[in-house]
C-alpha cells in the first residue's frame, strides 16, 4: 500500500486535527463538492471529529445521483427499442428512473452491457454493424474527454451505428448555484481533485472573489481532506477568499490543456437539469454541431417521456445539503442498497450509501420504534 498509507497516516491526522483546534475561534460550514471526498468524510469519521463548530455539509458531487430523470427514462426508452444495444458504465444500472432501472429492464430481455470505456462500446459498435449502439455519457468534466475522443474515434471509423445520450454536468455553475440559494449557509468549498485535474482552477477564481468564499482543491485520502478543511479555515479565520490546490501532485493551475481541447471540439456548453435540483443554467455540455449524427436524442424518437420521482425520497434536499440522510424517513427502511428508492442510495458515490455504509442510522423517533 506504499504511497496511498502516506496520506492514511492516524499520527499526522492526529496532528491536523489538533491544528485545526488551534487556529478555529468560531463556527464554519464547509461543502465538500465530490461524492468520493463525501465517502472518505463519512467512512472514516472526518465530519465526527472535526473541533465543534466545524460543520460539513454534502454537496451534488455525485453525477451518476444528478443525472434527471427524464435522460433515465430516455436511455431506457432507447434499450428498449429492437436493434439496439445500450451500454453504460455499472454505477447506472441500478439507478431508478421513474417505473424501473436498466438492470430491470436488461432482465426482461433489453440488450443493456456494462462496458469499462467508452471505446469499448465504440469497439462494440464495429463487431455489430447491424445493431445501433448507444453509450450513455454522464459525468462531470473528469468524463468528458474520454466520452469526445469515443465519439471522434467513431467519426474517423465512419460509423453510423453508434450514438452518445449526454448528460455532463459542470462543478462551477453548480457551486454557484449553491452560494445563490436561499439561505445558503456554505462558507468555504473543498473543490473536487479529479474534475480540477482536468480543467485545472482558474474557473473557481472568479467565484471565490464575487461570493467571497474560500476554494480548496483536495484530494481524496483523509489527509487529503483533512489538509484541505484546515487550510479552507485558516483562509475564513484570516478574512481570506482564495482559492488554494492541497493535491499539488496531481493538480496543476491551468489542468489538462490537451484534454479540454478535446472537450471543446465535441461539446458545447448548454443549460442542464440536475435531478432533484432543478435547472441550472451553463450548467452542461452536449454535442456540438459538428458531432450531431451523434446524438443519441436525436438518433431515436421515443415519444414524449413523463417523468415520476418516488415520493418518499428527499434526494433533491441531501443533494444541496439542505438535508441528511437520516432526516429522511425512508431512509434504511424502505430504502436500502438493495432496495433505493433514489439515486444517493444507489451510487459509490452518493451521500445516502454512505452514511448506510458506514452504519449511521436514524435516532428513535418519540413515540415509534427504538
Amino acid at each position: 500500500m506504499r504511497y496511498l498509507d502516506e496520506y492514511r497516516d492516524p499520527d499526522l491526522a492526529r496532528a491536523l486535527l489538533a491544528e485545526l483546534r488551534r487556529v478555529t475561534t468560531r463556527a464554519w460550514t464547509l461543502m465538500e463538492v465530490c461524492g468520493g471526498q463525501t465517502h472518505t468524510i463519512v467512512r472514516q469519521g472526518i465530519d465526527e471529529l472535526l473541533p465543534g463548530g466545524i460543520r460539513m455539509i454534502h454537496g451534488p458531487g455525485c453525477p451518476v445521483c444528478v443525472t434527471p430523470l427524464e435522460v433515465l427514462d430516455r436511455a431506457m426508452a432507447i434499450a428498449a427499442l429492437p436493434g439496439v444495444i445500450l451500454t453504460s458504465f455499472g454505477d447506472m444500472l441500478r439507478v431508478p428512473g421513474s417505473r424501473t432501472d436498466l438492470l430491470a429492464l436488461r432482465a426482461r430481455g433489453a440488450d443493456v452491457r456494462v462496458v469499462y470505456s467508452p471505446m469499448d462500446a465504440v469497439a462494440l459498435a464495429q463487431r455489430h454493424p447491424d445493431r445501433q449502439v448507444v453509450f450513455l455519457a454522464v459525468g462531470f468534466e473528469t468524463t468528458a474527454p474520454a466520452n469526445a475522443m469515443a465519439v471522434l474515434h467513431a467519426g474517423t471509423l465512419g460509423l453510423t451505428n453508434f450514438s452518445v445520450l449526454v448528460s455532463h454536468v459542470l462543478v462551477p455553475p453548480a457551486i454557484t448555484a449553491v452560494l445563490r440559494a436561499p439561505g445558503c449557509e456554505v462558507q468555504g468549498f473543498l473543490a473536487a481533485g479529479h474534475v480540477c485535474a482536468v480543467m485545472g482552477w482558474t474557473e473557481y477564481e472568479p467565484l471565490a472573489a464575487a461570493h467571497r468564499v474560500p476554494i480548496v482543491v483536495t484530494g481524496f485520502e483523509p489527509l487529503d481532506l483533512l489538509e484541505g478543511i484546515l487550510m479552507t479555515v485558516r483562509q475564513l479565520e484570516q478574512g481570506r477568499h482564495e482559492v488554494q490546490n492541497q493535491y499539488a501532485r496531481a493538480v496543476r493551475r491551468d489542468g489538462n490543456t490537451s484534454a479540454q481541447d478535446v472537450i471543446r471540439r465535441v461539446f458545447r456548453v448548454t443549460d442542464r437539469a440536475w435531478r432533484g435540483i432543478g435547472t441550472i443554467a451553463g450548467s452542461g455540455l452536449t454535442l456540438t454541431d459538428e458531432f450531431a449524427a451523434f446524438d443519441a436524442r436525436q438518433r431515436f424518437d421515443v415519444g414524449r417521456l413523463t417523468t415520476r420521482e418516488h415520493p418518499a425520497c428527499i434526494a433533491g434536499q441531501i443533494l444541496t445539503g439542505a438535508r441528511l440522510p437520516t432526516d429522511c424517513t425512508a431512509y434504511a427502511t424502505a430504502c436500502t442498497p438493495r432496495t433505493p428508492l433514489g439515486a444517493p442510495m444507489v451510487s459509490a458515490e452518493g451521500t445516502c450509501a454512505a452514511y448506510f455504509t458506514a452504519g449511521r442510522r436514524r435516532a428513535p423517533q418519540p413515540g415509534g420504534p427504538s
